[in-house]
C-alpha cells in the first residue's frame, strides 16, 4: 500500500465523515492486493490521539518528516502527521508507519521534548497506552505530557512524570477497530516434561496493537497472557497429545486466526512396567438383547485408570467404573464376555473369568440393534435422510457430498462444493439440509468454511444427483471463522424457517454482542432473508453461545441445543427466542466471569455434561427423545423429555464405537449415526477411517 493510497485513509471526527479504506473494498468494489506487511508495520495509517485536558491532537509540528522534529498539540484535521500507531512491538509510529515516536537525543530527563526520529528499535522507542489515557515512555517510565497543562495550538509534548491529569490523558476518537491481528508463527516447545512445557512464537501485528496472546490445545482455552509476552510455561498430562496453538487478540476484541498447531505428548512421570491385578467375579444379566455386566475391582502400583470389556474376544466398550452395559446385540444369541483392567502407562491385566450369556428372543429395550452401512475415508460431518430411503452426507475435509443408498451400501459423489476451505481444525464442510420441498425444488442447504468466513449456502441437486454448480447461491456470509468453534448444523423447524448453530471463532466476546452472528442460533427465510419476527433485527434468534453443533425440534415444536463447553462442562439447552445463554461468564452451571450464572435473564442448561463424558456434537429427537451423539465421551446419550425436564438419562455404546459426530432420525423413526475418529482435529482429506451405522430402536 503506497502513501497517496493510505491517505485516503484519513479519518475525520467531531462530526466530519469518515472514510475507510475496507469499506471501498467492501461487495462490488475493486481494490489492490495489499503489500507484505513488516513486523511493526500496520494495514491503517493510524490514528488520531487526543488530548483530554484540551479536545487538540497529538501533531508532527509544521507537517515535517525531519527526524528531531518535535511533537505539539494541535487542532484535529485529519492529516497524515496526526495518525499515530501502536505497534505490536512497542513502538509509537507515524507518517504511514515510517517514523517513530523517540525523546530528543534519546534524552531521559523529565521535561525533555518528544520527537519524531527513524525508527531503530531501541527502549528509546517504546511506549504503552494504558486504560486510564497516559502514554508511558517505557524506558524512564515517565508520561506524553502537554506542557504546562496549557491548550493552545502549538503547545510542545514534552516527557513528564506521571501524575493522571488530564494533560497527561489521551484517547482515541471513537473509530471502531474492526481489524484482527496477523497470525502468530513459529510455535516451538522447549523444556518438555511429564507434566510441564514452554511454548514460544512469533508475535502477530495489529493496526493498533496485539494486547493478549490465548493458549489453546484441542479447541480448549488454556490461558492468556499481554500482548508483549512470546512464551509461557503450561502444565500437560503425562502420555496425553494435545494440539497446541496460539491467537492474538487487540484491546478491541479482534482475534486472529489461529497459529500452526503444535503436536506434544508428554513422557511418563516415571517407568511403570506393572499391570494391574485381574478384574474378579465378572457377572452380568440379560433383558432382551442388552447385557448388564459388573466386577470387582483392579488394583496397581500406581493406579487403575480404566477397564476394557470384551466380547467374543474383541474390545467393544470402556468403563472407569466397575459396570457396563452392553446394547443392540443380536436376539437368541449366546456372547461371552471378560474385562481386562488397564493403567496410565497402557499395561493391561490378564483377563477376568469369562462370562456367557444368550439374549432374548425378542427386543425389549429401547436400543435393539446396530448395523454398520458403510465406511469412509473421510469425516461423515453433516447428515440427510431422505424420503426415498437414501441418504446425504458430507465428507468435512474431503468437501465433497455422497449420497448412500443403505439397501445396497452404494455410494455416489454428488459433487464438490465450491469455495470451501478448512482450518487446520473443525472447520470445512458441515451442515446439511434439504428443503422441506426438496422433491420439487431440489435444494440442497449447505454450512461450510471459506477461506475469509463461514458462510451458509444452496445448490440445487439434479434429478440425477449431482451438485449444479449454475444454482449456487451464497446466502449468509461473514460468520467468524477459526481453528476451531465453527458450530455448523442446520435444522429446518415446523415454522418453515432454517436454524443455524455459530461458533464464537474463539473469542467469547462475540457470544455476547447481539449484532455479532458468532455464537449464536440464527433463524434464517429459506431465501436468505432476515425474518420479520426476529428479536435482533437480524438472523440471531438466541446468542450467549460457544460452539453449538446439535440442534432438534421436538413434538411440540422446540428447540434443543446441544453445545460444548471449554474445559468443565458441555450443555443442553432449550432454546427461547430472544435467549441469552450466558457464555463466556457462565459455562454450564459454572461462573467464568463477571457475575457469572447468577447474571439476570441467563437461562440455565437443561442438562450439563463433564467434557470427560461429554464433547458432544450432534443431537436427534425421536419420539420425545433426544439422541446425544459425544466425541470425548465415545457415548449416546439417551434422554426422555417430560415437560422441559431431560429424564431417565441412559448411556449407550461407551467406547465400543469410538467418538461420535452426528445422530439424525431416520425416515422410518429410527437412528443414523456416525463416527469421528481419525484426523479430527486437523484438514487432511481421507486421512480417517469412520462408520456409517443404522440404530433400530425399541420401546
Amino acid at each position: 500500500m503506497d502513501g497517496r493510497t493510505q491517505r485516503v485513509l484519513l479519518r475525520k471526527w467531531s462530526g466530519i465523515s469518515t472514510l475507510f479504506l475496507a469499506a471501498a473494498c467492501g461487495p462490488g468494489a475493486v481494490s489492490e492486493s495489499p503489500e507484505p506487511q513488516t513486523q511493526s508495520a500496520a494495514l491503517f495509517a493510524g490514528e488520531p490521539l487526543v488530548s483530554a485536558a484540551s479536545g487538540r491532537c497529538l501533531d508532527v509540528a509544521q507537517e515535517s518528516r525531519t527526524p528531531g522534529t518535535g511533537l505539539q498539540i494541535y487542532g484535529c484535521h485529519g492529516r497524515v502527521n496526526q495518525a499515530f500507531t501502536f505497534t505490536a512491538a512497542g513502538e509509537l509510529r507515524t507518517y504511514d508507519n515510517t517514523l517513530c515516536v523517540d525523546t530528543a537525543s534519546g534524552q531521559t530527563a523529565q521535561g525533555t521534548r518528544a520527537v519524531i526520529a527513524t525508527c531503530t528499535g531501541s527502549p528509546a522507542q517504546k511506549w504503552v497506552l494504558n486504560a486510564n489515557g497516559s502514554v508511558v515512555h517505557t524506558a524512564t517510565g515517565l508520561c506524553l505530557d502537554v506542557e504546562g497543562a496549557r491548550t493552545a495550538d502549538g503547545t510542545p509534548v514534552i516527557v513528564w512524570a506521571c501524575n493522571g491529569q488530564t494533560n497527561q490523558r489521551w484517547s482515541r476518537p471513537s473509530v471502531p477497530d474492526t481489524q484482527a491481528p496477523t497470525p502468530p508463527s513459529n510455535l516451538v516447545s522447549s523444556n518438555l516434561t511429564c507434566n510441564s512445557v514452554t511454548l514460544s512464537w512469533t508475535g502477530s501485528t495489529d493496526n493498533v496493537g496485539v494486547a493478549f496472546y490465548d493458549v489453546y490445545h484441542d479447541g480448549q482455552h488454556v490461558k492468556s497472557v499481554d500482548g508483549n509476552t512470546r512464551s509461557t510455561s503450561l502444565t500437560v498430562v503425562p502420555g496425553v497429545t494435545w494440539g497446541w496453538y496460539v491467537n492474538a487478540r487487540d484491546a478491541a476484541g479482534n482475534v486472529s486466526q489461529a497459529s500452526p498447531t503444535l503436536s506434544l505428548t508428554p513422557p511418563q512421570c516415571q517407568a511403570d512396567t506393572t499391570p494391574p491385578t485381574a478384574p474378579t467375579q465378572l457377572s452380568g444379566s440379560v433383558s432382551g438383547t442388552s447385557a448388564t455386566l459388573s466386577w470387582n475391582a483392579s488394583t496397581d502400583n500406581i493406579g487403575v485408570t480404566g477397564y476394557d470389556v470384551l466380547r467374543n474376544g474383541a474390545r467393544v466398550g470402556t468403563a472407569t467404573g466397575t459396570t457396563y452395559a452392553d446394547s443392540g446385540l443380536a436376539a437368541s444369541t449366546t456372547y461371552t464376555y471378560s474385562v481386562v483392567a488397564r493403567d496410565a502407562q497402557g499395561n493391561l491385566s490378564p483377563a477376568s473369568n469369562a462370562l456367557t450369556l444368550t439374549t432374548g428372543a425378542a427386543c425389549t429395550n429401547p436400543i435393539c440393534s446396530v448395523t454398520q452401512v458403510t465406511t469412509d475415508t473421510d469425516i461423515p460431518w453433516g447428515l440427510v435422510a431422505l424420503a426415498d430411503g437414501t441418504v446425504l452426507y458430507s465428507r468435512r475435509d474431503a468437501q465433497d457430498i455422497v449420497r448412500l443408498n443403505p439397501a445396497t451400501g452404494v455410494k455416489t459423489t454428488l459433487g464438490t462444493v465450491p469455495n470451501v476451505q478448512s482450518t487446520d481444525g473443525e472447520g470445512g464442510l458441515l451442515g446439511l439440509a434439504v428443503s422441506p420441498s426438496f422433491d420439487t425444488d431440489r435444494w440442497l442447504y449447505i454450512m461450510h468454511t471459506s477461506p475469509t468466513d463461514n458462510r451458509i449456502v444452496r445448490m440445487r441437486v439434479t434429478p440425477g444427483f449431482t451438485l449444479d454448480p449454475a444454482s449456487h447461491q451464497v446466502l449468509v456470509q461473514g460468520l467468524l471463522r477459526n481453528k476451531f468453534h465453527n458450530g455448523g448444523r442446520l435444522r429446518w423447524g415446523p415454522d418453515g424457517k432454517l436454524y443455524a448453530s455459530t461458533g464464537d471463532a474463539q473469542n467469547g466476546a462475540n457470544s455476547q454482542n447481539t449484532s455479532n452472528l458468532a455464537g449464536k442460533v440464527l433463524r434464517i427465510n429459506p431465501d436468505g432473508t432476515i425474518p420479520s419476527d426476529n428479536p435482533f433485527g437480524n438472523l440471531v434468534w438466541s446468542y450467549g453461545h460457544r460452539n453449538p453443533q446439535g440442534l432438534a425440534f421436538d413434538s411440540s415444536g422446540r428447540l434443543w441445543e446441544q453445545e460444548f463447553g471449554n474445559s468443565v462442562m458441555d450443555e443442553t439447552n432449550l432454546i427461547v427466542k430472544g435467549g441469552n445463554y450466558g457464555w463466556p461468564n457462565c459455562e454450564g452451571t459454572v461462573s467464568q466471569g463477571g457475575s457469572g450464572c447468577a447474571t439476570p435473564g441467563y437461562i440455565a442448561p437443561k442438562r450439563t455434561y463433564s467434557t470427560a463424558e461429554g464433547s458432544c456434537s450432534g443431537i436427534a429427537i425421536v419420539r420425545d427423545v433426544l439422541y446425544v451423539a459425544c466425541q470425548r465421551g465415545t457415548r449416546l446419550y439417551r434422554e426422555v423429555i417430560s415437560g422441559s425436564d431431560l429424564t431417565n438419562v441412559t448411556s449407550y455404546f461407551v467406547g465400543t464405537y469410538g467418538r461420535l459426530r452426528t445422530v439424525e432420525p431416520t425416515v422410518d423413526g429410527n437412528l443414523w449415526l456416525t463416527t469421528s475418529n481419525s484426523g479430527d482435529k486437523d484438514s487432511i482429506p481421507n486421512n480417517s477411517n469412520e462408520r456409517i451405522f443404522r440404530v433400530q430402536l425399541g420401546n
